[in-house]
């Protein structure tokens, strides 16, 4: 089996992807850093391996781990093993964790949030309106970003001061060109500023999913002080990178599909339609690390050994012509069924899925109601993914965002 190196500066995804798909449903895979690990790259096997418990993320199973190869200053040794948390645990312990985020973000209480998400997407499109018309504009800084930050904050209770700290140190944790000798710093940094938000929602509690979890863990379900912190950790940095990503991608999805893009502003194609595709075609989580086999299993004609890792390969098994048919890799926004997997399967599904939806699902409808006329100011082809192999970030997205819908031109 010929290993495929992941490219650490993501130059061609889809390329990459496509390379993923052609060797069968199990590659293997040189993650940066020279660490080698196996992908699954279809979306049957995916599916199956998702809910296989021979299939675990306790990072002690892993061989390469016992043996010492896999160095603390590894770029993403925060991604592999960023310390106890539902993301880090299986069978009782996982499920008393996620149980307590999931009915923080059930679809009920989550629809709350809408009139919340719908006042700061108001607010964040008056910003855009009031800038020098003609100008490009860096849409993903100034209206895909705010949004999701400001959203998970308030949910988890994290003060507005600390979103450009958060946001620094997020670039280096998901970055694959973060110095070795800078990654145990920015991980200690990390973990102590969400030791003081922690702290802080003990001596002053709210109405949020941090003051929740302290709650409980004060009334017998046993949360350890690690385990709160990095559920916190985990809950930011997931809930706000994969939606700014979703944002981004729509819009450029629809500018470069005008046909489309037409049919959805005439209501033509449902909104639903568009994120859903876009979840699948160009989804926001390029790659999901790790994952550990605690004996050999079967995948396709191929075998994942025992105590290797297993990443989940989400661009690639997206177009997955097995599961999609000829036209995989084609934007088809009236795509049905398009049963992806895009925020996971199983017991580990995303438990923030409705959320992310809900806040594309109104922020979209009203960046383009508001500025029909929307395009891009550079060549699709010159937009340039961010070094980070887990997720679908582009560095910008340059816009010229037309005259605003109910002004003078």
């Amino acid at each position: 089996m010929t290993r495929i190196a992941l490219d650490p500066f993501v130059t061609d995804l889809d390329a990459e992807s496509a390379a993923l798909r052609a060797a069968g449903p199990l590659a293997e895979v040189e993650l940066p850093g020279g660490v080698h690990v196996y992908a699954v790259t279809r979306h049957a096997e995916a599916r199956a391996l998702l809910t296989d418990s021979r299939v675990v993320k306790d990072i002690n199973v892993w061989g390469a781990w016992q043996r010492g190869e896999i160095p603390m200053d590894w770029p993403l040794i925060g991604l592999a093993n960023p310390g106890r948390s539902m993301l880090t645990v299986d069978g009782a312990d996982h499920r008393r964790l996620r149980t307590l985020v999931a009915q923080a973000l059930t679809v009920r209480r989550v629809e709350r949030l809408r009139a919340g998400i719908e006042a700061l997407t108001d607010a964040s499109l008056e910003k855009l309106a009031a800038l020098p018309a003609g100008e490009p504009v860096d849409l993903k800084a100034e209206f895909a970003y705010p949004l999701p930050m400001n959203v998970i904050s308030e949910l988890m209770g994290v003060d507005a001061a600390d979103h450009p700290r958060l946001k620094e140190l997020f670039e280096k944790f998901f970055s694959t060109q973060t110095p070795p000798e800078e990654v145990p710093q920015m991980m200690a940094d990390l973990g102590a500023l969400f030791t003081k938000i922690v702290g802080d929602k003990r001596t002053n509690p709210g109405d949020d999913l941090t003051s929740a979890l302290i709650a409980a863990s004060e009334n017998g379900d046993h949360l350890t002080d690690e385990e709160i912190v990095n559920t916190l950790q985990l809950i930011i940095a997931a809930g706000h990178e994969t939606t700014i990503s979703l944002i981004v991608n729509v819009v450029e999805a629809l500018q470069t599909h005008p046909e489309q893009r037409k049919k959805v502003l005439n209501g033509e194609i449902a909104w639903d339609g568009v994120i859903e595709e876009t979840l699948r075609w160009n989804t926001p989580t390029s790659h999901v690390l790790i994952r550990f086999a605690t004996e050999d299993i079967e995948v396709g004609d191929k075998i994942l050994p025992k105590g290797e890792g297993l990443i989940i390969s989400f661009g690639a098994l997206g177009r997955d012509e097995e599961q999609y048919g000829p036209t995989a890799g084609e934007f088809d926004a009236t795509r049905t069924p398009n049963r992806h997997i895009a925020f996971g399967h199983g017991p580990h599904v995303c438990p923030g899925a409705a959320l992310s939806r809900l806040e594309a699902g109104i922020a979209l409808p009203a960046l383009y109601e508001k500025f029909p006329e929307l395009e891009l100011a550079v060549p699709a082809s010159e937009l340039r993914n961010k070094p980070i192999v887990t997720q679908n970030d582009l560095y910008e997205l340059p816009v010229k965002l037309g005259c605003p819908f109910g002004h003078d031109a």
